[in-house]
């Protein structure tokens, strides 16, 4: 690769691992292109980037966006979206289909992060799961009204 290119792709990925909230460093040896372009696909429904990337490149990109703490070795591939959720998710949820792929560490939020702090991002709910159960939150006293208000019309019917 060209000292030209290298530089081009260390400014690709300082600015994109700077505008995200978690990357998550995984191996992925012994996985197939064809589970790779899986694992692409699903993250490319959930606004999440994946890319493998060399250690080198990978490092100073991420010193560059200020994330710091984690040693990169081996092969590597990265997961990364404004999302921590879902970031964590299309990781944990790969590697528990796909036992090729072994979640290593990551950043969240721009902290290093272990695999055990990952994995329990990955059991939260999602965002648009969060909403509805705020919503159905909101809505039960307004549901709890409505019905009370019906059994007392359909009482006050049977009187009459």
């Amino acid at each position: 690769m060209l000292k030209s290119r290298k530089a081009e792709l260390i400014a690709e990925l300082t600015e994109a691992f700077s505008d995200t909230t978690a990357v998550v460093i995984c191996d992925y040896k012994g996985l197939t292109v064809s589970e790779l372009e899986t694992l692409r696909k699903a993250a490319r429904a959930k606004d999440t980037s994946v890319q493998v990337v060399k250690n080198s490149l990978a490092t100073i990109a991420l010193k560059n966006a200020d994330m710091s703490g984690v040693e990169i070795k081996d092969t590597n591939i990265f997961i990364w979206s404004d999302d921590v959720i879902n970031a964590s998710k299309i990781a944990a949820d790969f590697a528990k289909s796909n036992n090729k792929l072994v979640i290593k560490a990551g950043y969240l939020d721009k902290e290093p992060a272990d695999v055990a702090k990952i994995e329990a991002f990955a059991k939260l709910p999602g965002r648009e799961e969060l909403l509805g159960m705020l919503a159905a939150t909101w809505m039960a006293p307004i549901t709890n009204m409505a019905v009370g208000i019906d059994a007392l019309r359909q009482k006050l019917e049977e009187e009459a």
